[in-house]
């Protein structure tokens, strides 16, 4: 297994990681660009996935900042807000808090608890949400 660095409650994995199994950090993470997870990632707080990282199976988090062009394979399931960065591809989104979708964000069904923010053109499934704002064109 890479290494993870523990500071308090927040962990962050080494530059150019690889998690081969899956992965349950207790805290907030950290992932530098071009971390990839070929199993689950099980995170109790934040999750700030760097750009052009990738999961394999599904995200479970308190939340998630997914970085631009990552792949996300799976669900994110979130208990707060995911915010989803400029071209990166996501399975599906279930939030219990705000979901922000960023330009050329493609994404399959998106349910938020709060609002759905869309910046820009997105592709995806059926947004959900207490409320849709979408800004810029």
């Amino acid at each position: 297994m890479p290494t993870v660095i523990q500071k308090g409650t927040t962990y962050f994995a080494q530059k150019g990681s690889y998690f081969e199994g899956n992965v349950r950090i207790d805290g907030d993470f950290v992932v530098p660009p071009r971390t990839h997870f070929w199993g689950r990632l099980n995170v109790s707080g934040t999750l700030e996935l760097g750009p052009r990282s990738s999961v394999s199976l599904d995200i479970a988090c308190g939340g998630a900042v997914i970085g631009g062009q990552c792949r996300v394979k799976g669900p994110i399931v979130a208990q707060g807000d995911v915010v989803i960065l400029d071209h990166a591809s996501v399975h599906s989104v279930t939030a219990g808090g705000r979901v922000i979708l960023r330009p050329n964000v493609t994404v399959g069904d998106v349910t938020s608890q709060d609002a759905i923010i869309v910046h820009g053109r997105i592709k995806s499934g059926n947004l959900i949400g207490k409320s849709m704002k979408v800004l810029g064109d």
